[in-house]
C-alpha cells in the first residue's frame, strides 16, 4: 500500500495543508483493506452505509466510522491473521481492561521514518551517547504494554549506555524500586555522559520528592533531558500542574524547562505526538483530529471542548483508522502558541471516565461540567 509510505515518508512534519491529499488517498486505501479483511469492520461500515470513496476531502474524514476504545478494550478484532503482524501491543489496562493492537511489517516500516523525522525536528536525536533512568516499566516477554514500547523506543534517540527501570518484574509483578533510581540518578550526576529521564510524570514528580526528602539535589550533565510519555492515570488525584512540575525539576535536577519533552499517544493511535517548545501537542502530517460534540458526537469548531477523535492509516492489522477515545479536549490554531508552527495544537482535559459505551455522552458531559469549560 504505497499510498501510506508516501505519507509517512512526508519529511515536512506538520505541513497539513500540503499532506492533506496524501492523507486522504491513505485512509481511502486503509479503510478499503479493513473492509475486505476485517468482518467486523465491514458490518460497521455497511451497518452506517459508509465506503471509502466517500472520502473525498480532509473535512470528510468526519464520516469515517468511530470505533470507540472501549470496544477494542471488550473484543479483539483483526484485518489480517496473528502471524503478519509481528508486533501486538496493549494499553495499560488500569481500568481493568486493555486493548489490543497488531503492528503489521508495512506499519513498522511507517513508523520508523516518522519517529525519525519527528525527533530529528524537536532536537531528540544525539550521536552523544547517554545513560538512561526510566521511571517505567522493564519491557520483557511478559509485558506487551504499548508504554513500555514507547518508554523503550525513547532510549534510542541517543546511544544508551546505561539504563536503569525502576518498575522491574518479579515474581509474576512488577516492583518499584524508587529508591535505586534515585541512587543511580546521583551516581550518574558525576559522571561525563548526559543522562535522560524517561518517565511517567507521576513517577517523576514522586522521584524528585523523594530526592529533596533526602535533602539531595543534584545537576545533570550537560544536555541531559527529560522525556515524559503516559498520564498520571491512578496517580490522578496527587497530579500537579506543569510550571509546579517544571520547577522543581529545575530545582532538584537543573534541568531547564526547554530540555523537558513530553508525548502524546495511544495504543489504537501510535501517532508520535511532541510537545513544541511551548508544550503543546501540534498535530504532526500522519494524524488528524476531530473534536466531537459528546451528547451528538457531531464535529465541533475549533476552540470548544469534546471528546477526541483520533485518525491516522497507519496500521493495516487492526481497523484503527478512525478511533473514539474516552479523552476530552479541543483544537486551538497553530499561530496562537508562539512556538512557529502553524499546525492546530491539542490539548488534553481529561478522561471521561467511560463505563460503557452507552454511557459515554453523560459521562462525557459531566467532566466537561466539572472543568467549567465551553
Amino acid at each position: 500500500m504505497l499510498s501510506r509510505q508516501k505519507l509517512f515518508w512526508l519529511s515536512r512534519v506538520y505541513d497539513l495543508p500540503g499532506s492533506g491529499a496524501r492523507f486522504v488517498r491513505a485512509v481511502q486505501d486503509n479503510c478499503a483493506y479493513h473492509i475486505r479483511h476485517c468482518p467486523e469492520y465491514r458490518a460497521v461500515c455497511r451497518a452506517e452505509g459508509f465506503s471509502p470513496e466517500q472520502v473525498k476531502t480532509i473535512d470528510d474524514l468526519a464520516k469515517l466510522p468511530l470505533l470507540p476504545t472501549l470496544f477494542f478494550k471488550r473484543r479483539h478484532v483483526a484485518s489480517m491473521p496473528g502471524w503478519r503482524a509481528p508486533m501486538k501491543v496493549t494499553s495499560s489496562g488500569t481500568s481493568g481492561s486493555f486493548s489490543r493492537v497488531g503492528f503489521d511489517w508495512g506499519c513498522i516500516f511507517a513508523e520508523i521514518p516518522m519517529v525519525l523525522r519527528l525527533g530529528f525536528y524537536h532536537k531528540l536525536v544525539s550521536p552523544v551517547p547517554a545513560r538512561y533512568v526510566i521511571l517505567g516499566y522493564k519491557p520483557g516477554r511478559q509485558d506487551q504494554m504499548g508504554v513500555a514500547r514507547t518508554m523503550f523506543g525513547l532510549t534510542h534517540f541517543a546511544p544508551p549506555v546505561g539504563r536503569f527501570y525502576a518498575l522491574r518484574w518479579k515474581d509474576g509483578s512488577y516492583i518499584p524500586d524508587l529508591d535505586g533510581a534515585v541512587k543511580t540518578l546521583a551516581r550518574w550526576a558525576r559522571l561525563p555522559l548526559p543522562v535522560r529521564i524517561v518517565a511517567f510524570p507521576s513517577y517523576l514528580w514522586f522521584g524528585m520528592e523523594r530526592l529533596e526528602e533526602l535533602g539531595l539535589s543534584v545537576k545533570l550533565p550537560k544536555g541531559s533531558k527529560i522525556l515524559l510519555a503516559g498520564g498520571w492515570k491512578q496517580h490522578y488525584a496527587q497530579e500537579v500542574d506543569k510550571s509546579t512540575l517544571y520547577n522543581l525539576a529545575k530545582r532538584v535536577l537543573g534541568v531547564e524547562e526547554d530540555s523537558i519533552h513530553e508525548f502524546f499517544g495511544a495504543v489504537e493511535h501510535p501517532v508520535f505526538f511532541n510537545s513544541c517548545k511551548n508544550h503543546h501537542f501540534h498535530i504532526p502530517v500522519y494524524s488528524r483530529v476531530i473534536i466531537r460534540d459528546v451528547r451528538t458526537l457531531e464535529p465541533l469548531p475549533m476552540g470548544e471542548v469534546g471528546l477526541v477523535n483520533l485518525i491516522t492509516p497507519l496500521i493495516n492489522a487492526t481497523p484503527v483508522t478512525s478511533v473514539m477515545t474516552d479523552d476530552l479536549g479541543y483544537l486551538t490554531p497553530g499561530e496562537a502558541c508562539g512556538c512557529g508552527l502553524t499546525a492546530p495544537y491539542l490539548t488534553i482535559l481529561g478522561r471521561a471516565g467511560l463505563n460503557d459505551i452507552t454511557t459515554c455522552a453523560a459521562g462525557a458531559a459531566e467532566l466537561l461540567n466539572q472543568t467549567g469549560a465551553q
